[in-house]
């Protein structure tokens, strides 16, 4: 993801860019006050997506235990040069908090899932785990198409990587959640 904007932006002049008009129907991102572009999702990208919020929507059916959603921006409270956009997130219930309607929620989710484009570079992709996990995501699942296969970093815990015919578990984030990683891709 290159940057599109050569000047140091805050979440809140962000925001205020977010709002022109020529700006409005982008995908954008601002990444340590950098405004990046993300690409339009290919189809098998939405269907990864698709697939993981099924899974996810329908293990949490009836539990009460908290928000999958896609594409929804995230700010760290104590962080003023990201606003971060996960493919897929989880927040658990909280119940203090209503569901933001305008803006970036104003704190990071409890899972985050990103599934690497063709555009992304491993590199690029790990640096979001790092960052989401830096600013109190609790669960990060990096997912990669081309092996079909699931990297997945907990906080204060060392890597792991998944292949198709592994189980993928919720942890203490997601308790009780399994799926083998190949349901994942299918088609």
């Amino acid at each position: 993801m290159d940057g599109i904007e050569t000047q140091l932006y805050t979440v809140e002049r962000f925001e205020v860019y977010l709002r022109a008009d020529e700006n409005r129907a982008r995908r954008l991102e601002l990444v340590h006050g950098t405004v990046v572009e993300k690409p339009m999702p290919t189809e098998e990208h939405g269907l990864i997506v698709a697939n993981m919020v099924f899974l996810l929507k329908l293990f949490l059916r009836g539990k009460n235990m908290g928000r999958v959603v896609v594409e929804t921006a995230y700010r760290a409270s104590a962080d003023a040069l990201n606003r971060r956009i996960p493919d897929l997130s989880y927040t658990a219930n909280d119940d203090a908090r209503p569901l933001t309607t305008q803006g970036a929620v104003p704190r990071m989710p409890d899972l985050a899932v990103e599934v690497k484009s063709p555009d992304d570079s491993y590199a690029e992709i790990r640096e979001k785990a790092t960052y989401y996990l830096n600013n109190g995501v609790k669960l990060v699942w990096l997912v990669y198409p081309d092996g079909r296969r699931v990297e997945v970093f907990a906080a204060g815990a060392e890597a792991v990587t998944l292949e198709a015919e592994n189980t993928l578990t919720g942890g203490d984030v997601l308790p009780g959640f399994q799926t083998k990683v190949s349901a994942i891709f299918e088609d």
